[in-house]
């Protein structure tokens, strides 16, 4: 049944920057991988009668999943608050059980390889919709494109850890020119913070950075001589929508810190920022009445209170313990330095988005924290191996 937690483990994590393409077969295609990796999971533990590898994040999933509950059951008569509490608690289940498949049976490469995988696909599907669906802005998967460029930004980082070195250039490329094809400013900032950590870190080399931004420049120069016209109306539509966006994020970012400010201890449930919007910001979008917050800290704060906001950071920074840990043992650090920049990466993209709902900074921190029981594991059996 290893082999099959392996499948299902890559599968979850490749398939996630896809789901809009799997949503369009059917509406709950997108969950078939996931449910069947819990349950195959569970009947491998049972059938071994062994016990989840614990770790640290595991007891704050179990707070965090708590909380979610109690405000949700507080919050239960609000319109969304059923819809996204199922949206939200797979999250949170599927982050522990990959702590534990990545600890024990699946290669914490296999895992970063999927991710890098899915998203190339994505791009792919980005560029089609630019070049032959006739998009403005990238979609591909993903109806929004800032969605499309959060993946494809968080993927980018990984392909350091890649074994396959002859990849990472035709890899690379694709990422970069389909997050390029979204227009989104978030995405170019958060890959811009990533690539500074990785060089700060000793993960690429200067060199490095300098030859992908003039690769970058190349597949502009050849974009703007060969698809002028579509881009001169791509940058008006993206300049347009930029300063509109630059207001109407202030305003859902004040009245998220309204919310917060009001109900610090549950928030306004799950789902409670997009009923409560109106009313908070006093109608100050006529034309939109239930968004989104467009910032993930905002939008977490507001709806689980300070209590749910704690626990996400506090997963977030157990992420970067966990592999700070792996680090110091100077063993095969590529893996780690990947998922540290990807995950600075998301965390930068998600001051501008509201991500919980998307896998990675859930599997980044999952992967972190089963290297961390990897490295407990290995020093176990190295302090056994000097006794005996």
């Amino acid at each position: 049944m290893t082999w099959l937690l392996r499948v299902l483990t890559c599968a979850t994590v490749a398939l996630a920057p896809l789901e809009g393409y799997l949503q369009e077969v059917h509406p709950h295609l997108a969950k078939v991988a996931p449910g069947l990796l819990v349950l195959t999971w569970a009947a491998q533990r049972v059938r071994e009668r062994r016990l989840p590898a614990a770790h640290p994040l595991h007891a704050l999933l179990a707070v965090f999943a708590a909380v979610l509950l109690v405000s949700s059951a507080v919050h239960a008569g609000d319109v969304f608050t059923l819809d996204y509490t199922q949206r939200f608690l797979p999250f949170i289940v599927i982050t522990a059980v990959l702590v534990d498949v990545v600890a024990r049976e699946v290669p914490v490469r296999a895992v970063l390889g999927a991710a890098v995988g899915g998203a190339v696909i994505a791009a792919v599907g980005a560029l089609f919709s630019l070049v032959v669906g006739g998009d403005t802005r990238a979609t591909g998967p993903l109806e929004d494109p800032n969605d499309l460029a959060y993946f494809l930004v968080v993927a980018m980082p990984l392909l350091i850890a890649l074994p396959a070195r002859k990849l990472l250039m035709p890899f690379g490329a694709l990422l970069a020119a389909g997050a390029a094809a979204t227009f989104s400013r978030g995405g170019g900032i958060a890959l811009a913070c990533a690539a500074t950590w990785l060089v700060v870190r000793r993960g690429v080399s200067v060199r490095a950075v300098a030859v992908t931004v003039a690769g970058l420049a190349v597949i502009g120069l050849g974009a703007v001589t060969f698809a002028g016209p579509v881009l001169d109306k791509a940058l008006a539509e993206k300049t347009y929508i930029a300063g509109t966006n630059v207001d109407t994020r202030e305003l859902r970012w004040q009245a998220a810190a309204r919310m917060l400010a009001d109900h610090p201890v549950l928030g306004v449930g799950l789902g409670g920022f997009r009923s409560s919007y109106a009313a908070a910001s006093h109608n100050a979008e006529i034309d939109e009445q239930t968004p989104v917050a467009h910032n993930i800290y905002l939008e977490i704060g507001a709806e689980l209170g300070l209590p749910g906001l704690a626990c996400f950071l506090g997963a977030v920074a157990m992420g970067f313990v966990a592999s700070e840990r792996v680090l110091r043992t100077r063993k095969d650090l590529r893996p780690m330095l990947a998922v540290q920049a990807s995950l600075l990466a998301a965390l930068v993209a998600s001051t501008f988005l509201s991500e919980q709902y998307y896998l990675p900074i859930w599997s980044l921190v999952a992967v972190a924290a089963a290297a961390d029981l990897r490295r407990e594991e290995s020093e176990r059996d190295a302090c056994a191996a000097r006794h005996q």
